[in-house]
């Protein structure tokens, strides 16, 4: 019988070994530190600054750096956690000590297209009401969900001005209770339009995130979708298994 052969070595690229190089520079650095030029980092490595570009890139996907145009690379804000039960993303956010916050970017009534109309449960062409807004943290752009509703909600735009979250808008204002939900959670990479309104680079990784939300009699009264930022999200799913 043969010997066994010794095990081959894992050849490790040069952009892995800068990223753990960077990584060891910036361990204990405050958030919105900023880190040398990509010129300096390869200088200081002895490597190029295409591979200096590589490790950066995917710090800035790994949610460790972040890149303002214009203004240089900076140590990230750690990443926020969101636990799932069923909960807004106001109560997400509040849940971990960060201060939610969302700009209106339309409210209007529009044909349900067909998709639309399956998910909520109404005739294709049916008005529905949209929602479209850009969720933030600490003011900074995190997301971007457009939400469809489905029957009457007389002053949708004032009432969600009045109470802010989606949530307790339709509790509140139309008696209106999500009971249970459904997430559906995949991978995209931002759009230009995405890109844009988040203000990050495009083909950033972003969580693509379906909901829909029933009443406690089945009804659906919710169909949102999210885009929200890889670099600074992650999602904890947590249940009790009897």
């Amino acid at each position: 019988m043969p010997e066994n052969p010794e095990p081959t070595a894992v050849r490790v690229p040069k952009y892995y070994l800068v990223k753990k190089e960077i990584l060891a520079l910036i361990a204990g650095l405050a958030p919105g530190t900023p880190v040398p030029t990509e010129r300096e980092l390869a200088a200081r490595f002895a490597t190029s600054r295409t591979t200096v570009r590589q490790a950066i890139a995917e710090l800035v996907v790994d949610g460790r750096l972040a890149r303002t145009q214009g203004s240089g690379t900076f140590v990230a804000q750690p990443k926020l956690m969101v636990v799932r039960p069923l909960t807004s993303f106001s109560q997400d956010l509040q849940s971990e000590g960060w201060h939610p916050g969302s700009i209106v970017l339309d409210i209007s009534e529009v044909p349900a297209s067909a998709e639309a109309a399956e998910r909520l449960q109404v005739s294709p062409g049916t008005l529905v009401h949209r929602v479209e807004r850009l969720r933030t943290a600490v003011d900074e752009p995190i997301a971007h969900e457009v939400a469809l509703l489905p029957g009457p909600l007389p002053d949708l735009a004032g009432q969600l001005a009045a109470h802010s979250s989606l949530y307790r808008t339709l509790h509140e204002a139309y008696d209106i209770t999500i009971a249970t939900a459904e997430d559906t959670i995949e991978t995209v990479l931002a759009d230009p339009v995405t890109a844009d309104l988040l203000g990050v680079e495009t083909g950033l990784p972003l969580l693509l995130i379906n909901r829909t939300g029933w009443d406690p009699d089945g009804h659906t009264v919710e169909w949102s979708v999210g885009r929200f930022r890889g670099d600074r999200f992650r999602f904890v799913s947590r249940q009790r298994l009897d």
